[in-house]
């Protein structure tokens, strides 16, 4: 099994964990890893700064609905190909919750559905995230290049996406 860094965000400790491993409880949250070729789409959020299109997951709603969900708020992006690829173990005090990790190649780009949420996206080379991603760590890095290598092996398998639609 393949192992990953651990890492702090703010007083949280954030742990990393490939499928097929699955969180023990239900996900609080989601990120989605989408890429267009070799860029990923980042999105400006308020107070966070730069960082994958990701969020809460609603009562009643499964962690890959939440995912494409929060994908099209955030970021104004259709996934194609959207695989689990993991879980973040977050820990805090006493308190541990867990945020369910996608990656997935983006089928169309279209307006933001959430402006007062993203001040707006744009599709980065791997070598710009260190410089631009809110909270860049060992472990950001680690599961960023985990989730571009499982694209790759997906691409290999089915044969890669459409194209996008619209522009980056």
């Amino acid at each position: 099994m393949r192992r990953f860094s651990c890492a702090d965000y703010g007083r949280q400790k954030l742990h990393f964990y490939a499928s097929p491993c699955k969180a023990p409880l239900r996900a609080f949250a989601v990120l989605v890893f989408a890429w267009v070729e070799d860029k990923v789409i980042i999105c400006d959020i308020e107070r966070r700064g730069w960082c994958v299109p990701s969020g809460r997951v609603e009562p009643g709603e499964q962690s890959i609905e939440a995912v494409c969900r929060e994908a099209r708020e955030e970021a104004g992006i259709l996934l194609a190909g959207t695989q689990y690829i993991g879980f973040y173990r977050i820990e805090d005090h006493n308190d541990i919750r867990y945020a369910d990790c996608f990656a997935a190649r983006v089928r169309k780009l279209q307006e933001i559905e959430t402006p007062e949420e993203s001040k707006g996206r744009r599709a980065v080379m791997f070598e710009e995230l260190p410089s631009l991603y809110h909270n860049w760590s060992c472990l950001t890095e680690q599961v960023f290049l985990y989730s571009y290598e499982v694209m790759q092996r997906l691409d290999k398998v089915r044969g890669p996406c459409d194209p996008p639609e619209g522009q980056i």
